[in-house]
């Protein structure tokens, strides 16, 4: 957004510039052509009187010699034609057919001393004649050669003056231009960062009261939005977690109750409804725990988040992720037996370190081992830490089933069952609550399938930062 508000900002001050110097240079001109007009004229003036006075004395001599010296001092050629000769200095001569031209119009009484406007990078002379003689009568004809390169140059020099301080007055608006988008767009980006902020991590700092009034009035509108949804979404998560640990006191009871009707009860229908009762019982228990797990998991990233840049996070650490993954798949070991599945751990490469609670990457990898046994029995399953571009991952893999593409993308949705599990026990919660406690150790959770078919569980972690402690 800052680039296309310099964009335009940045065409408007070339436009301005552009047509300010323009007109300061037309005027330029204009004046140099005007100011060279009146000097001239003047001497074709003085040229006209000498040429009368020339003519009625019958003697020309005095009139070359001054057509002569002033050849010389300008070097422009004069061409005065008289009733019986022609008097001549400089390089005019009557074959050339601009003095002919201007020679015609004289004698027909027509005075031509206009100059063309000056052109900075044009050539060659220009001409101006006028006649001279009584009221009733033309005695002859006076045309004077102009040399506009003096001119020219004058107009080349204020050509470079007026660009100069056209490139000082771009370069000063351009960086007001600058100053200028910044103030006002910084407090757009600070908005931007808070939204995003608050949609990652639930909270978002006080945004400061900056750039224009509207902008200050909008920080503050945003600032009291983010508080009120920052308390709606802890009241929330407290109110989950508040509740699904207040119903395990009546389940609990409820089981207890149940089991000692259990005692009493003598027909097997009987004895077969209240294992069915107990099944569903066991089933809200494995609910409440999932939500509870749930809820710490996403506060855990929530307050992850938005701890992410301070030094004295408390519960993260410098670890080698090996030591928790042999513990999982030796506790996962007897479970993947029973499922028929080969559970192996890939021995790593060269020493790795990762920044984790170590006990929410047992948790992560237990919960991704758990699903890798009971969604594809029978399979190969692999666990390892690989190396990436920025950092290291512990990749669980298998060969079972797999998930479709759009299987994948809604695996971490809350309660998400695939079709083809629906007879499977589960909550639907495992995959969320793994993803949330990546976020939370400043990974992240990627499912991607495993050619030819499978699926492959990446916790994707960044590099340790230097001066890092384990």
């Amino acid at each position: 957004m800052k680039f296309r508000v310099l964009g335009i900002l940045s065409l408007l001050v070339v436009v301005i510039v552009v047509t300010v110097s323009t007109v300061i240079l037309t005027s330029a001109s204009r004046e140099l052509t005007q100011e060279l007009q009146i000097n001239r004229v003047a001497a074709l003036n003085r040229f006209a009187q000498l040429a009368s006075d020339a003519a009625e004395d019958n003697d020309t001599t005095q009139l070359q010699r001054e057509m002569d010296r002033y050849s010389e001092l300008y070097s422009e050629g004069i061409l005065i034609r008289l009733q019986q000769q022609t008097v001549r200095s400089g390089n005019l001569s009557e074959d050339q057919p601009e003095v002919r031209d201007a020679l015609n119009r004289a004698s027909l009484n027509l005075s031509d001393t206009t100059l063309n406007p000056i052109r900075a990078f044009g050539s060659g002379t220009d001409i101006i004649s006028r006649s001279f003689g009584t009221a009733s009568q033309v005695l002859g004809e006076v045309v004077l050669e102009v040399d506009l390169d003096a001119a020219r140059q004058k107009l080349r020099e204020r050509w470079l003056v007026v660009g100069l301080a056209a490139v000082a007055l771009g370069a000063l608006l351009l960086l007001a231009a600058l100053r200028i988008t910044g103030w006002v767009l910084r407090p757009v980006h600070r908005l931007s960062k808070a939204v995003h902020e608050l949609e990652t991590t639930g909270k978002t700092s006080q945004l400061p009261e900056a750039g224009p009034p509207e902008l200050r009035e909008l920080s503050r509108s945003f600032t009291a939005m983010a508080d009120t949804v920052t308390e709606s979404m802890e009241s929330q998560r407290r109110l989950i977690a508040d509740t699904s640990h207040q119903l395990r006191n009546p389940v609990g009871a409820l089981r207890l109750r149940i089991d000692l009707l259990q005692l009493e009860l003598k027909s097997e229908p009987e004895k077969a409804a209240a294992a069915g009762v107990v099944a569903e019982l066991e089933r809200v228990e494995e609910m409440l725990d999932g939500v509870l797990k749930l809820a710490t998991a996403e506060h855990r990233a929530f307050e992850g988040s938005a701890r992410a840049d301070e030094a004295d996070h408390q519960r993260l650490a410098v670890i080698d992720p090996f030591p928790v993954l042999q513990g999982e798949v030796e506790r996962a070991a007897p479970a993947a037996r029973n499922a028929g599945a080969r559970l192996t751990l890939e021995g790593p490469a060269d020493a790795t370190q990762i920044v984790c609670d170590p006990d929410e990457l047992a948790h992560m990898v237990g919960e991704l081992l758990a699903n890798a046994i009971k969604y594809a029995p029978g399979a190969r399953i692999s666990v390892a830490t690989k190396p990436t571009e920025g950092g290291t991952a512990v990749v669980i893999s298998d060969d079972g089933p797999g998930l479709s593409p759009e299987q994948l993308a809604a695996s971490i949705t809350r309660f998400w069952r695939a079709p083809h599990h629906s007879k499977i026990p589960g909550n639907g919660l495992g995959m969320t609550i793994v993803e949330r406690l990546a976020q939370a150790n400043g990974g992240r959770l990627v499912l991607e399938p495993n050619e030819p078919h499978g699926l492959i569980a990446r916790l994707e972690f960044a590099r340790p930062q230097e001066g890092a402690h384990a």
